[in-house]
């Protein structure tokens, strides 16, 4: 292939994986929207759009293998096509922790009962889905700047969850257990939906300036 048509590839791969990319945004959206009135219709919609992006993350996956077979990249070029292929893993992996707190939905009123522990439940959805969109801007972007700014901010997330375990261990009274137990899963999930956020962040970086530290975040 000359270096035209490799490049069009490329682009192509780029805008596809930006496709990707906006659709976990809906399913964060959908997620906290789900949080905040318990819709299991909302749920049942948002559980079956993940089978889109996990459709469209294994298609991405096997043409960015197919590129690196046939084009054998180097340079830029290839530190492009692997962060990709990691970039599609994480973002599958937000898609699917975001399912996590949609699957809760039965148990939304309960928690709704505790102002407090749905007071941060509810900060925490808007942490995630404001530190995705940073990161899903800074890609598209290309910006460092963006993408320094997703580590920045992703230390709001761990605020709000050692607020989140504070109030579950003073919880008290009947229904406790089950309000503490489904908290700290969705607690959890978003902690987790931030690390995986500052990973395709950190991998820009790296697509960028070639430092290998940026990959640290990896490590975990």
């Amino acid at each position: 292939m000359s270096r035209t048509g490799f490049q069009q590839e490329l682009d192509q791969l780029r805008l596809q994986l930006e496709l990707v990319a906006a659709r976990v945004s809906v399913a964060l959206a959908d997620m906290h929207n789900v949080l905040r009135s318990g819709d299991r219709d909302l749920a049942a919609r948002a559980i079956a759009a993940d089978d889109h992006i996990d459709a469209m993350v294994v298609s991405l996956t096997e043409r960015t293998y197919d590129l690196i077979r046939r084009e054998a990249p180097v340079a830029f070029d290839l530190r492009y096509l692997v962060s990709v292929l990691r970039v599609l893993e994480e973002l599958e992996r937000v898609g699917d922790l975001s399912l996590r707190i949609v699957k809760q939905a039965p148990d939304q009123p309960l928690l709704a009962e505790n102002p407090p522990i749905f007071g941060i439940l509810d900060g925490m959805a808007t942490v995630a889905e404001e530190l995705f969109r940073v990161g899903l801007n800074a890609w598209t972007a290309q910006d460092p700047t963006l993408a320094g700014e997703v580590r920045n901010r992703s230390a709001a997330m761990d605020d709000h969850y050692k607020a989140l375990l504070d109030q579950v261990l003073v919880l008290e009274g009947p229904g406790a257990v089950s309000v503490a137990i489904t908290a700290v899963l969705m607690g959890r999930a978003f902690d987790r939906i931030a690390d995986h956020t500052v990973v395709v962040g950190e991998r820009l970086g790296y697509l960028l300036t070639g430092d290998p530290a940026y990959l640290a975040s990896e490590v975990r």
